[in-house]
């Protein structure tokens, strides 16, 4: 999926978030998106999701060059983030299975396969609520890493991971990212973007009204 945004302006209130934003990715590039906390990240990643609206501006989507109108953009994302909230009465197993009934798995993924790739099998009747923090992380990035979509929305996406599971998060994205247009949104851990290819810091797009 290709991603142009012109001009993109998002407020609360009264505040700018970002402003004159000019932002164009083509289909399979990957962006970091960096800033401390409460520079505009996560709200930039739900304007790009088709979640938030802009205040001024556009953002335009297009699939091999055909426009997708913003009710149709849901089809072709997949997002992972620490505000998204899990099913948390159910089980690996079914979360899973909740996740593929509205998302194809990559490569014809089965279930079982996609279990295996989250490195949680031992948890396969646990219920969601007895998870660990790293272990909800996990599954939501296998969720939208495994999702058969064109547009992949990382916001902050190791943490809660110990060494190990961002070494699988690298792999993950090093396996099934391919032809994918990225969006990673970090507070500079290198780990989370190493393989973006294109760098912004938000904090070039703040608003500040003349005095």
């Amino acid at each position: 999926m290709k991603v142009l945004l012109q001009q993109a302006g998002k407020k609360y209130y009264n505040q700018w978030v970002f402003r004159s934003l000019d932002l164009r990715l083509d289909t399979g590039e990957t962006l970091a998106v960096l800033g401390p906390n409460g520079s505009g990240k996560s709200t930039l990643l739900q304007v790009i999701s088709g979640a938030y609206l802009l205040n001024e501006g556009s953002i335009t989507y297009l699939v091999h060059e055909r426009k997708q109108e913003p009710e149709e953009v849901f089809r072709s994302v997949s997002i992972a983030a620490p505000y998204l909230e899990l099913v948390e009465e159910f089980t690996l197993e079914e979360s899973v299975k909740l996740h593929f009934s509205f998302k194809k798995a990559m490569q014809g993924l089965s279930l079982p396969e996609v279990i295996r790739l989250s490195g949680l099998g031992d948890a396969l009747h646990k219920p969601v609520k007895f998870f660990s923090s790293g272990m909800k992380q996990r599954l939501k990035l296998t969720l939208a890493c495994l999702s058969s979509t064109s547009l992949l929305l990382l916001d902050e996406p190791c943490a809660n991971l110990d060494e190990n599971g961002v070494q699988w998060y690298g792999k993950l994205i090093h396996e099934f990212g391919q032809g994918k247009t990225i969006v990673v949104c970090s507070n500079s851990h290198a780990e989370e973007y190493a393989f973006c290819s294109k760098k912004i810091s938000l904090t070039d797009y703040k608003f500040t009204p003349a005095r």
